[in-house]
C-alpha cells in the first residue's frame, strides 16, 4: 500500500512540474489600455477636423450613442453615420484628452476621460466627460456604447 501511495504521490509530482504552463494569448491590460486609448485619440484627431468617419470605422454596427444634444439615445451604426453625417459643421477644432482611463474586463473595456475642445476660428471651449465602452471582436476592438457629457451641465431650474 505504501508503495502504490508513493507511486501516485511521486506520479501526481512530476505531472504537475512536467504539464506545460498555459500562455494567455490575450494582450496584458495595459497593451489593452494603450491600444484603446490610441484608437480614440486618432477618431478625435479626425472629428476635431469634422471627420466623423474615425468614429464610424471602430463602432460596432449595435453601438448606442448619447450626448446631451440629444432627447433619446441613437440605436445602431447607421443611425449614428446619419447623425454624423448631418451634425459635423465646418469649424474645425483641436482638443485635449484629460485622465484616460481604461478598465479591461475580459472582451469588454471601459474607457473614461475629459475632454477639452476648444473651436476655430470661434474659439469657444467645450468640456465634456466621455466613457466608450469597448468589445474586442474578431476584427479588433469596437465601440459598442457611447456617452457625452457637458463636464458641468447647466441645470435646470424649476419654474
Amino acid at each position: 500500500m505504501s508503495k502504490l501511495v508513493w507511486l501516485v504521490t511521486s506520479l501526481l509530482a512530476f505531472a504537475t512540474v512536467a504539464a506545460p504552463r498555459s500562455k494567455s494569448k490575450r494582450p496584458a491590460d495595459s497593451d489593452v489600455a494603450s491600444t484603446i486609448i490610441a484608437m480614440e485619440r486618432a477618431a478625435l484627431n479626425r472629428s476635431d477636423k469634422g471627420d466623423a468617419d474615425g468614429f464610424l470605422e471602430i463602432s460596432d454596427p449595435g453601438v448606442v450613442y448619447f450626448d446631451p444634444s440629444l432627447e433619446e439615445p441613437i440605436y445602431g451604426l447607421e443611425a449614428l453615420r446619419a447623425y454624423y453625417h448631418k451634425g459635423f459643421g465646418s469649424e474645425q477644432a483641436s482638443g485635449e484628452m484629460i485622465h484616460p482611463k481604461v478598465q479591461v474586463m475580459g472582451d469588454v473595456a471601459v474607457l473614461t476621460f475629459n475632454y477639452i475642445s476648444k473651436r476655430q476660428p470661434s474659439q469657444r471651449i467645450t468640456r465634456w466627460n466621455t466613457t466608450e465602452v469597448y468589445r474586442r471582436t474578431r476584427d479588433g476592438w469596437r465601440i459598442i456604447h457611447t456617452h457625452w457629457s457637458f463636464l458641468k451641465p447647466s441645470l435646470v431650474q424649476p419654474q
